[in-house]
């Protein structure tokens, strides 16, 4: 074989396994917009199968809240149930069959009184009864709003960035449970 001939067929590998480099770079990036596209996807609706009682402590950085009014609404605002606190700051509250979620829950001191500063906690998994309504829940609840809604994703990076975190928990070793309701969370 001369040079000529084994440049060539070294030349013509290069070409080719450049090639097969460019066509596998090509695929995964399709592969890598399709799954892109698969994500965002949206989710299935989540909603109660049957009237479940959701119950919990209402209060404030004074400590328990004892009267007042908890009223749920819907993602469209809409009334789902009502409560009111009478001498004590537990409350339970039935939300109907096929009550769709995520739903709020907000506490206000005053019955007619809407426009009073409130409390609120955010409702999005339907196997979850019980749910604590406080400052923290209430700052909680707003900042996944404002990452684009009540979500699993948002209601925990909420969480996350709203809560103090010891660092000892921040690593694997010292994680001691779930962030939400370890530092006061939205359940």
């Amino acid at each position: 074989m001369n040079t000529d001939s084994f440049s060539s067929i070294m030349n013509y590998k290069f070409l080719a396994v450049l090639l097969m480099f460019f066509t596998t770079s090509c695929f995964l990036t399709g592969c890598e917009k399709s799954n892109q596209t698969n994500t965002s996807i949206r989710q299935a609706v989540k909603k109660y199968d049957k009237a479940t009682i959701l119950e919990g402590n209402v209060s404030n950085n004074e400590g328990p809240i004892k009267a007042g009014v908890i009223k749920v609404t819907d993602n469209k605002e809409q009334l789902v149930a009502s409560t009111t606190l009478q001498n004590n700051s537990h409350y339970s509250i039935e939300i109907p069959a096929s009550t769709v979620l995520p739903i709020v829950l907000t506490f206000y001191p005053d019955a007619d009184t809407a426009d009073a500063e409130h409390l609120i906690t955010a409702v999005i998994h339907p196997t979850i009864t019980r749910y604590d309504i406080n400052p923290l829940t209430t700052a909680i609840a707003k900042k996944a709003k404002s990452m684009g809604g009540y979500n699993h994703a948002n209601m925990v990076r909420a969480a996350e960035d709203t809560a103090a975190v010891p660092d000892a928990n921040k690593t694997t070793e010292g994680f001691r449970g779930d962030p939400t309701t370890q530092y006061g969370g939205w359940h």
